[in-house]
């Protein structure tokens, strides 16, 4: 097989997967040759071990999230990185907040700065839907998950955040869904916590 031929494969293959995998390149007969010279002539980056994208693709908070679940597949977006991309805040994080299980191995030095917060059962089930970016499936908290989130570990990221999305969450439309709020507080434990919150917005 000739270098082209490589060389078109490869970049077939992170067009079609946005963020690729080592395997997803060895599956279409790349060679690691290949990747190396892309990356040295500057066409592909690489944003973590075995991962790679094109270098003049853009480069959003999306994208990052996309990456951070490519680095650990396993993870849930959460927090204030869920909340930013349902627009319920107007903070901007730093890092990409995703959602663990009790064993899971959290990636050491990854390319995209990550925030582990831990959950189990169907605190970490429950409530996740999944939206495809730059090609690959992101499972993310949905608006009402996040908010009672935001209230389990408002000690992290603040009081006054978690607020503000639950106020933000009251003012998005459609009419805003209490009983998924309630449900999602009580798996949290937080009812008690977010009650008067609610009740004052309400």
């Amino acid at each position: 097989m000739k270098l082209t031929t490589h060389r078109e494969r490869a970049l077939e293959v992170v067009r079609h997967c946005g963020i690729a995998r080592g395997r997803d390149f060895d599956a279409a007969g790349v060679t690691r040759a290949t990747l190396q010279r892309l990356r040295n002539e500057g066409v592909l980056q690489q944003v973590g071990r075995g991962l790679y994208k094109l270098a003049d693709a853009d480069v959003d908070s999306a994208t990052s999230l996309a990456e951070a679940v490519r680095i650990q597949p396993r993870g849930v977006i959460c927090l204030l990185s869920a909340l930013q991309f349902h627009e319920l805040t107007t903070q901007t994080p730093r890092a990409v907040w995703m959602m663990l299980g009790q064993k899971e191995w959290a990636p050491v030095n990854p390319s995209v700065a990550l925030k582990i917060v831990r959950a189990s059962g169907e605190a970490l089930t429950a409530g996740v839907e999944t939206h495809v970016i730059d090609g690959v499936p992101v499972p993310i908290t949905v608006p009402a998950k996040t908010v009672a989130d935001c209230f389990k570990h408002r000690n992290k990221i603040g009081i006054d955040v978690a607020v503000e999305a639950l106020r933000d969450f009251m003012k998005s439309p459609p009419r805003p869904d209490l009983n998924a709020i309630y449900r999602y507080a009580q798996l949290d434990r937080v009812q008690s916590v977010i009650r008067p919150y609610l009740e004052a917005m309400t």
